[in-house]
């Protein structure tokens, strides 16, 4: 078979299989299989494939068909320009969480040198993504369940950067904040699907970890201990920015005991959505 007729044919199982976007999808299980990016594909469209190459590319197909995260079958996944390696056991890191690493970027940008803590950090996106803009910041990147935690020291450690400190903790224990220094600013993306809504979820995002997902009955359940136990550990002007599900930003407003206004808000992402939202501590 050609690379061509090999790609059509991945494209097609992808596509009989339901896959919304086969065209994307099967192009990039090509690339990862063969190395050959779109243009390259199609310049050596009519030579031979491999065929070690081709029967891993049509079992990645078949794989994803299945409805098995395309993510964790590439392995990596892009956010905010950095490779961040996933698979099974933790998060796959959205497009729409970057408001939340733009967020705390714009109050940290007259503060480089700021204390950062990152809740539910998972494979450590956000506080690698701050990382990247802010090389001399002091970021603790918080995650408490194993195989997450195993993605988060991985990504740290592949990615280079010695101003992150992975610290295994549970956000929700009263205890924890207690190990940590006051921080500048505290980011999180805690889980805040309802449970009961867990399994109307799409396939996809039923297959990755219930424990990064599940928000309690009301979805709010890590948002009341964030107000609790981890509001104290700010600095004076010190700003929280939490990632929120549609439709809760109000309900996190009244959480953190605040009114829209000069010192809490929510901000809509790419979708419309109020994604985040970000206190500011008074003194």
């Amino acid at each position: 078979m050609t690379f061509g007729d090999v790609y059509r044919q991945g494209k097609k199982i992808l596509s009989d299989s339901g896959i919304e976007d086969p065209v994307f999808e099967s192009s990039a299980l090509f690339q990862k299989a063969f190395g050959l990016d779109r243009q390259q594909r199609i310049i050596h469209s009519g030579e031979i494939a491999p065929i070690k190459e081709a029967s891993a590319f049509f079992s990645m197909a078949k794989e994803r068909a299945s409805k098995r995260p395309l993510q964790y079958i590439l392995g990596t996944w892009p956010f905010m320009g950095l490779p961040i390696k996933v698979g099974d056991g933790v998060l796959i890191p959205r497009e729409e969480t970057e408001l939340l690493v733009r967020t705390a970027a714009a109050f940290l940008s007259n503060n480089e040198n700021a204390r950062v803590i990152d809740l539910c950090s998972g494979s450590g996106a956000v506080a690698l993504g701050i990382a990247s803009l802010f090389p001399k910041a002091e970021i603790y990147a918080v995650e408490f369940y194993d195989e997450a935690f195993s993605y988060l020291e991985e990504n740290i450690k592949n990615l280079g950067f010695t101003n992150i400190t992975p610290v295994k903790l549970d956000v929700l224990d009263q205890t924890s904040a207690q190990l940590l220094k006051r921080a500048d600013c505290i980011t999180a993306n805690p889980p805040y699907v309802r449970a009961g809504d867990i399994s109307q979820l799409q396939t996809e995002v039923q297959t990755e970890p219930k424990n990064a997902l599940d928000g309690g009955g009301d979805g709010l359940m890590f948002y009341r201990a964030i107000a609790d136990i981890w509001m104290p550990k700010l600095n004076p002007n010190g700003m929280l920015a939490v990632e929120t599900g549609d439709g809760q930003a109000d309900s996190v407003i009244e959480i953190f005991h605040g009114e829209r206004g000069k010192n809490i808000n929510a901000y809509k992402d790419f979708n419309g959505i109020e994604r985040v939202v970000a206190l500011t501590q008074a003194v």
